[in-house]
């Protein structure tokens, strides 16, 4: 289903699985200890990368998360080892802890708006039909930024928040220029209408501008972007921001302009872009 990728002899990741919603898992290797970022969606999820990282000889020690929904953090019994999270993010497994995951509940949740069918049909296609789930609290909390130092290798995790989920972390390794964003750029899909915010976005990537790096990984790209990839999206998405507050949210007058901006036809996931920002400011 997923191979384990090697970037480095410090770099690992997992790649994404669309069908069942699966994010990137990566690990980290330094001198002392390995760092994994995010724990999977399901114990089946976890022992993969678990038993393909073995491969290399690679076992984890202490873990990350980028953010609390549940694709990042419904393997957290199967890694079984220390984990990191900021407070908005413990708060957050909190709640998922009462929660039952039957075709019952999840129906009620969803007919609430608590959960979204997206997400219902993806925790019913990697769960099956046990879905008896414990979710262990994160161990290691912190409030806005932490720093580890795992030997020879300098990790800072920073709560930046954003539209997809205001508790989102992103991860940066220092000596591999490489920095994990999570879901952190994705649009609000706990709305009537998936959405950026011109406001949330545009401090979001002040926040990321702050970081030199040259590899990016978002946990939903089957691979990871180089910096002139990433500068692309990122100027896309600021120029998006940019325009909807200008043209007030019409999107003829803001895919016009953007057009002529960066000199070509926009794609569909130009304008799918444009249109989350439509439906944020309106």
């Amino acid at each position: 289903m997923q191979t384990l990728q090697k970037l480095s002899n410090r770099l690992f990741y997992l790649p994404p699985y669309q069908k069942t919603d699966r994010p990137i898992l990566a690990a980290i290797v330094g001198d002392n200890q390995t760092l994994l970022i995010d724990a999977g969606n399901s114990t089946n999820h976890a022992k993969q990368f678990k038993e393909q990282l073995a491969s290399y000889h690679v076992t984890g020690d202490i873990l990350a998360l980028t953010h609390w929904h549940w694709d990042h953090v419904f393997g957290l019994s199967e890694m079984n080892m220390p984990s990191i999270s900021n407070f908005m993010t413990y708060e957050k497994i909190n709640e998922l802890q009462r929660f039952s995951w039957e075709d019952k509940d999840l129906d009620e949740r969803v007919k609430a708006g608590i959960e979204i069918p997206f997400c219902a049909n993806a925790i019913i296609l990697e769960l099956g039909s046990k879905r008896e789930l414990t979710i262990p609290d994160p161990t290691i909390i912190f409030e806005t930024k932490i720093k580890l130092n795992i030997g020879g290798v300098t990790c800072f995790i920073e709560q930046v928040g954003g539209d997809h989920s205001s508790d989102s972390n992103l991860i940066y390794i220092q000596e591999e220029k490489t920095l994990f964003l999570g879901d952190c750029l994705y649009a609000n899909m706990y709305a009537e209408k998936w959405h950026y915010t011109i406001e949330k976005m545009c401090k979001l990537l002040d926040k990321i501008e702050n970081y030199d790096a040259e590899i990016y990984f978002l946990s939903h790209h089957p691979a990871p972007l180089t910096k002139d990839e990433f500068a692309s999206f990122f100027s896309l998405l600021k120029t998006s921001a940019i325009l909807t507050e200008k043209h007030k949210g019409e999107l003829e007058e803001i895919a016009t302009e953007m057009s002529s901006y960066f000199q070509r036809q926009l794609t569909e996931d130009d304008l799918e872009i444009i249109r989350y920002f439509v439906n944020g400011y309106k």
